[in-house]
């Protein structure tokens, strides 16, 4: 027999699990990935959530239509020139100042009419890229590009399922939908202030974040090298120092490695010996060229390139989600993986030992490696290596395909404004027609989809499913509207806003409108008014998600590429929050003078 909780302690344990979530995110001791499983394994654990609750977030529409939007517009951007439309459309701008103006309006007033997710979708690749371009850090632009589309989808009743789901909520309860000249007059007013808040404390509030190909380039890096003694070399039985390996130009001789044994410091009068392995320190330009093959010191046989094809050298940083983290290069398969052999290793401020194939392999560590014909592919695969120079193909649109982009764009013209069929269905249509179009491939699929992102977003969907299934955030939401309903009107609007907007920081804007509705309907019923003002602030307060990453899919898809921290989110997400509200709050209850008087 399953374990489970009394019912009235889960509400209490759900909440608790959220905190040591928020706790675990802000504090970045595990990766985010890794802290959502914690909670919900921790929810599943003590019978809160089923297998089944936390299964269903892969088959969610919502979901689904997030990974077919990131395959469709990295098709579109891997086979077509996008970035000469985008060039147009934001006038090739070069201060961060008017390319923020202008990338913000403009993605505001698209996502107005068009669904948010995937504008930020395809607009995160070339925001990254302009930041590259113009030295401005991308973590500087890509928050604005997801707070900008989140604020456009309150102008418009389609501008957000926020609103959509809503009027479904309102309908079904028969009660007049939202008005849509109340809601522009709003959305424009939070849009214009809030805009121009973004416009003035971006570059004050977000991190300027270097990624970790910038870290590297430019400095003089001291590799660890390992050189193997050929049986013929001169050198067996010579001293080091009359062998002339004290003197060599900007690398030095640090270790030797016999057998199983480590000679560390190397003495000038140590005896060269059959089968040892020198070890040698020195910058990027010295090491490349340290092959001293005429006295007898070489790369191991398994390193040498095959035939006569000249040596392909790469320089690559590992990155932070990289899976052979802790593995040693020998352990890792180092070279079945990525088709290169690892001749050199830099690790910042650390000094490194012992042979290559010893080292455990850190975030950040920088390999000099020599590569073949497949590494490229293989790392575009993987997605865990960052190329900073050396040899690699940048892939460039296939002018072939140039027939199929006015097919394609009527397409998706004609599904997704036209509206025919639902979100999903007509994604669906749009990547079935592109892959037979041979537009998308497996090897898309591979490089492309993001898996932790998928994670992320099905563990948020269970744990908002543990809070309605325990009435967690309904309890919190009673309680709270008890307590402020003999203080008036304004409020218990300011109320349900705040308990709105808390829980769209966590769950889903639909799970948010599903607790926050029946909480505004039976406030306005208790007090005999009307309730429109109380689910328009409903509406803007679900699409509040600025708090967290994980509040809004928008969010989490620049999560990554703007290396961002959870804390970068609540730094500037907080004060954004703030405008947002008071302008939403105080334009709502001016529009509604009759129910605040």
């Amino acid at each position: 027999m399953a374990f489970s909780l009394p019912l009235d302690v889960m509400p209490f344990v759900v909440l608790g699990v959220i905190a040591l979530l928020f706790v675990l995110l802000y504090s970045e001791v595990v990766k985010p990935t890794v802290s959502f499983l914690i909670a919900v394994l921790t929810l599943l654990l003590s019978g809160i959530l089923s297998p089944r609750d936390v299964l269903e977030g892969f088959s969610n529409q919502s979901i689904a239509s997030i990974v077919l939007i990131i395959l469709i517009t990295a098709g579109l951007r891997s086979n077509f020139n996008i970035e000469k439309f985008l060039d147009v459309l934001f006038g090739k701008s070069k201060s961060y100042k008017r390319f923020l103006a202008s990338m913000m309006s403009k993605v505001a007033l698209l996502s107005s009419f068009v669904n948010n997710t995937p504008v930020v979708v395809l607009m995160t690749p070339y925001v990254f890229q302009w930041g590259k371009k113009n030295n401005i850090s991308p973590s500087k632009l890509l928050i604005p590009l997801s707070y900008a589309t989140i604020i456009g989808g309150m102008i418009t009743i389609i501008g957000t399922s926020t609103t959509l789901v809503l009027n479904g909520f309102l309908m079904k309860n028969n009660i007049e939908p939202i008005n849509a000249i109340d809601l522009l007059i709003v959305g424009l007013t939070v849009a214009v202030f809030c805009l121009t808040f973004l416009f003035a404390i971006s570059n004050k509030l977000l991190p300027d974040k270097k990624d970790l190909i910038e870290t590297f380039e430019g400095s003089k890096r001291e590799y660890l090298i390992e050189k193997r003694i050929s049986k013929n070399s001169e050198l067996i039985g010579k001293r080091v120092i009359d062998g002339g390996l004290r003197n060599l130009s900007g690398v030095y001789l640090v270790e030797i490695v016999r057998g199983h044994q480590l000679i560390s410091p190397v003495n000038p009068n140590e005896i060269i010996e059959k089968n040892d392995i020198l070890i040698f320190a020195g910058n990027t330009d010295k090491i490349v060229d340290l092959t001293l093959s005429k006295i007898g010191i070489e790369l191991p046989a398994k390193l040498k390139t095959a035939n006569t094809e000249p040596v392909r050298v790469v320089e690559a940083v590992i990155s932070a989600n990289n899976s052979l983290i802790g593995k040693t290069i020998k352990e890792a398969k180092f070279r079945e993986r990525y088709d290169a052999a690892v001749v050199a290793i830099h690790r910042n401020g650390e000094k490194l030992s012992g042979k290559i194939g010893w080292i455990e392999i850190k975030p950040g560590d920088v390999l000099l490696m020599y590569v073949g014909n497949t590494f490229i592919n293989r790392v575009s695969v993987y997605k865990d290596l960052y190329i900073i120079s050396g040899d690699q193909t940048i892939s460039t649109p296939n002018n072939a395909s140039r027939w199929k982009l006015p097919i394609l764009l009527s397409l998706i013209s004609i599904l997704l404004i036209s509206q025919v069929f639902a979100l999903f269905q007509s994604l669906l249509i749009i990547f079935s027609a592109m892959v037979l179009m041979k537009l998308v491939t497996l090897q898309n699929v591979k490089r492309d989809l993001d898996i932790n992102l998928v994670v992320i977003l099905v563990l948020s969907l269970a744990i908002g499913q543990a809070m309605v299934n325990t009435g967690s955030g309904a309890l919190i939401a009673h309680e709270v509207v008890n307590y402020l309903h003999p203080f008036g009107n304004i409020a218990v609007l300011i109320g349900i806003a705040v308990i709105t907007t808390i829980l769209t920081s966590f769950i889903t804007n639909v799970g948010a409108v599903a607790i926050a509705f029946p909480l505004a309907l039976a406030a306005t019923s208790n007090l005999g008014i009307n309730g429109a003002p109380f689910y328009l602030a409903v509406a803007f307060s679900a699409s509040a998600a600025f708090l967290t990453p994980i509040g809004y899919q928008t969010n989490l898809i620049v999560f990554g590429p703007g290396g961002y921290k959870f804390k970068d989110f609540l730094k500037i997400g907080l004060p954004v929050t703030v405008l947002y509200l008071t302008v939403a709050l105080v334009s709502i209850v001016l529009l509604y003078p009759e129910v605040f008087n």
